[in-house]
């Protein structure tokens, strides 16, 4: 539009509200799009891996909690090669993408390890589809407990670092990503007055979710913040990558019939 661009803010820092079965519904069909679209997803976990650098751990078992496509895998795998990794999402084809990609490396690694060894080579991860306000494993199974922009998804966030923190060993670490209360702040102010309903989640301040890490049990937590911009051609753009990552409104207070042609090119003004 006249080479006018619109910004559109994302902070890496959850919202009350959320509907968990909205939440599975939408990441499942998002799947197959998911990794066309996920630049700031994978932006936020390269920073956050190198950040173990500075970490003296060496796990013998990782939880990645809200595994997604599992992009994390790929890199806990060569970094903690002895670890034992368990994968966990909500929604199962996002598992099944995971999963298909980890076939992949492994396979590409055999052919490696056999040409120079005459043997297979890789780790092979476990796949685990379940909620991380209701983990399916028994307390103190993990060393690490990774999750990359996921918790803003959690229907119960206190419940969730709860569970993170009892299927933690004493002396483990969780170390995680989610975004505060400024991300999508165009968004919002563009859809606000437009209707009654709640077209963007809230999220959660870093102050409030280190309370919450203290109420859970954790010691000596450390928060930061970090701020991304993401710039797009034209405000549907942005929405169509929303959707492709499965980001969409997920509320439970969100609208159930369609906008109405009105109210969009409103929002779109």
């Amino acid at each position: 539009n006249g080479g006018l661009n619109y910004a559109y803010t994302f902070v890496a820092d959850t919202t009350g509200a959320i509907d968990a079965r909205a939440v599975r519904r939408h990441f499942a069909r998002a799947a197959a799009t998911y990794d066309g679209a996920a630049v700031l997803q994978r932006e936020v976990g390269r920073r956050m891996a190198e950040r173990l650098d500075v970490v003296k751990l060496a796990p013998g078992a990782i939880l990645d909690a809200g595994c997604g496509t599992g992009d994390a895998q790929a890199g806990l795998a060569l970094r903690y090669p002895a670890a034992r990794r368990v994968a966990l999402d909500i929604a199962l084809p996002m598992l099944g993408m995971a999963q298909a990609k980890a076939g992949q490396r492994r396979s590409a690694l055999a052919r490696v390890f056999s040409t120079f060894t005459g043997g297979p080579g890789g780790s092979e991860a476990d796949f685990v589809c379940g909620d991380v306000a209701a983990l399916p494993f028994a307390g103190g199974s993990f060393d690490l407990a990774w999750s990359n922009l996921m918790l803003q998804w959690a229907s119960d966030l206190p419940t969730a670092l709860q569970e993170l923190g009892r299927v933690l060993r004493p002396g483990g670490l969780v170390t995680f990503s989610t975004f505060g209360p400024d991300t999508l702040r165009e968004l919002r102010a563009a859809f606000g007055g437009i209707d009654r309903h709640v077209h963007v989640s809230r999220f959660i301040d870093m102050h409030d979710i280190g309370d919450m890490l203290v109420g859970a049990g954790f010691g000596d937590p450390v928060m930061d913040m970090e701020l991304f911009t993401l710039t797009y051609a034209d405000a549907p753009a942005m929405l169509r990558d929303l959707k492709a990552i499965g980001a969409t409104n997920a509320t439970k207070a969100r609208p159930r019939a369609l906008m109405g042609r009105a109210r969009w090119e409103r929002a779109l003004a």
